[in-house]
C-alpha cells in the first residue's frame, strides 16, 4: 500500500504515460516549422480519432457495455480540446526554438502545479507537509529552468 493507502500499482501505467508524453514532446520538436500548426493538429486529432475508434470496436467485439451520462462525455470533449490546444502551443512554441529541455518540464511542471490545486480545491484530496515542500520543490526548479 502507498502513503496514501491506495495500491501503488498506478505507477507503472503513470510511468508508461510519461514516456508516451516525452515521445510526443520530441516529436512535436522535431516536426515544428517543417509542417503546419492546423495540419499538425489535424493529424494529431485523426490520430486519436482512429485509436479511439478502434478501442470501442475491440470492446463491442469482446462484449464491454459502452455508456455515457452526459457530465462524462462533455468532460471528454472538453480532454479533446484542451489537448489540441497544448498540442497547438507546442508547436507555436517550438517553431520559435525554443529548446525542449526547457520548454517540455515548465508545460508539465506548470501543468502539475495547477491540477494539484485543482486536486485539493475541487477533490479535496489529501494535503500534507511532505507534499507542500515537494510542491516548494517545483515551484522553485521552474524559477530555476527559466532563469538558467
Amino acid at each position: 500500500m502507498g502513503v496514501t493507502g491506495v495500491k501503488m500499482s498506478w505507477i507503472l501505467y503513470a510511468s508508461a504515460t510519461a514516456v508516451a508524453l516525452a515521445l510526443a514532446d520530441i516529436l512535436i520538436k522535431l516536426g515544428a516549422g517543417r509542417i503546419s500548426n492546423s495540419l499538425a493538429v489535424l493529424l494529431y486529432g485523426s490520430c486519436t480519432f482512429l485509436t479511439g475508434l478502434i478501442w470501442v470496436l475491440l470492446e463491442r467485439i469482446r462484449g464491454i457495455p459502452q455508456y455515457a451520462q452526459t457530465s462524462g462525455a462533455l468532460a471528454a470533449v472538453g480532454v479533446g480540446v484542451c489537448f489540441s490546444l497544448v498540442t497547438i502551443g507546442l508547436y507555436t512554441t517550438f517553431q520559435t526554438g525554443a529548446p525542449i529541455s526547457l520548454v517540455s518540464p515548465y508545460v508539465r511542471l506548470g501543468g502539475l502545479l495547477l491540477a494539484s490545486i485543482a486536486g485539493f480545491t475541487l477533490f479535496h484530496e489529501l494535503f500534507t507537509w511532505r507534499y507542500a515542500i515537494g510542491m516548494l520543490l517545483v515551484w522553485i526548479g521552474l524559477y530555476l529552468l527559466v532563469t538558467r
